[in-house]
């Protein structure tokens, strides 16, 4: 049986802690859901049914099914957006009130960043994500990276692009890929979604090249010129891990085959990314320096002798030898027994003096003043 059978999280936890910095995450609405803001067909079903209110249309238990009545048509957030307004100023006003949060919002604790927004913003804060794109208007993760101190260089527009910080040197390279609620430019109609400017296309195309990608709540069926951009990259250097609570529709289908990705089954994306932070720690930790030579383990306890806020991996390491001393000295290779074969008292002195080395090394090193 495979080691790593049917558990490809720890498989993603492994990519990721080994290659430091190397993964790009993709997020879409399904992050931002928990934190109640809308999708787009949340958006697109309270938008049918305002519209059909205020043309004195009775509440409905399926506003879907009755607007398939009524137009004959399927509800497509696109196409009902422009039809209500005819400006990215008055469709960026409609949205507004979709995101921002009012003091309500906040004192319930909606419409601020989630535990996924968090996890994300403490794996990037330990280096192990640099580059977030995302599709959502919304803030929180940038709102998520501020709460821990990290201030991400955000594209949220061409303007933006041109005058940023080059994505080498950031710590945090958030791409907004439809703009920012609060800008006028947002892309949201199928027209502005189907192609993107030549400058984030081959902004993407770096991208998609060198990172690996974890994709977290976007479907792969909308926004045209995303998917694309992903089908073109010509390398699969590294990994492609696309996370579910369904099935994949065509679009996602399309790109899993083509990227040879890992499909990943989550419950939601706060579980994804806790557990993800959760089994990165857990490798932080056991992924110690084990000193295997009496050499090795002098230089690492010298160093740790070196500044005082490594009192806790000094512990850990006179603790560990500790441990493994008092094994090895009780032991059946250290057992007292006779008569002993020449090869036999050979290994013994041998033994002896390994240990021997080891108990000196721990009295010489222990500080003065403990």
């Amino acid at each position: 049986m495979a080691l790593l059978n049917n558990d490809p999280m720890t498989q993603l936890a492994f990519s990721v802690y080994e290659n430091k910095g190397v993964f790009a995450v993709l997020i879409g609405s399904g992050l931002s859901r928990s934190a109640e803001i809308p999708t787009g067909w949340e958006i697109t079903l309270d938008l049918i049914r305002r519209v059909a209110i205020a043309q004195g249309v009775a509440e409905q238990s399926d506003w879907a099914a009755w607007y398939r009545d009524k137009t004959g048509g399927e509800p497509n957030y696109s196409s009902l957006l422009e039809e209500i307004a005819s400006s990215p100023e008055e469709r960026r006003s409609i949205l507004h009130s979709y995101i921002e949060p009012t003091d309500a919002d906040r004192d319930e604790g909606k419409k601020v960043p989630t535990s996924a927004h968090l996890a994300i913003a403490q794996l990037v804060r330990s280096g192990y994500i640099r580059v977030i794109i995302t599709t959502n208007f919304d803030r929180l993760m940038e709102n998520a990276l501020r709460e821990h101190g990290v201030e991400p260089t955000v594209i949220s527009s061409i303007d933006a692009l041109q005058g940023a910080e080059p994505l080498t040197h950031s710590q945090c390279y958030i791409l907004k890929l439809h703009g920012d609620y609060k800008d006028a430019r947002i892309l949201n109609t199928d027209g502005e979604l189907s192609t993107y400017p030549e400058e984030y296309n081959r902004l993407l195309d770096r991208i998609f090249d060198e990172h690996g990608l974890i994709v977290c709540g976007w479907s792969g069926e909308w926004d045209h010129a995303l998917r694309s951009a992903i089908l073109r990259a010509p390398n699969r250097r590294y990994a492609t891990y696309w996370t579910t609570r369904n099935n994949l529709n065509n679009g996602a289908d399309a790109i899993v085959e083509n990227k040879r990705a890992k499909v990943i089954c989550i419950a939601n994306a706060d579980d994804l990314f806790a557990t993800l932070k959760q089994r990165i720690d857990t490798l932080e930790k056991t992924h110690r320096q084990n000193p295997l030579s009496t050499e090795l383990l002098v230089s690492s306890a010298k160093r740790y002798l070196a500044k005082p806020e490594y009192r806790i991996q000094l512990d850990e390491l006179f603790s560990l030898e500790t441990e493994r001393l008092l094994a090895q000295l009780e032991s059946a290779s250290l057992e007292n027994h006779t008569p002993w074969t020449s090869i036999e008292f050979s290994e013994r002195v041998r033994l002896h003096n390994k240990w021997g080395q080891t108990r000196l090394l721990m009295r010489c090193s222990v500080p003065v003043n403990q």
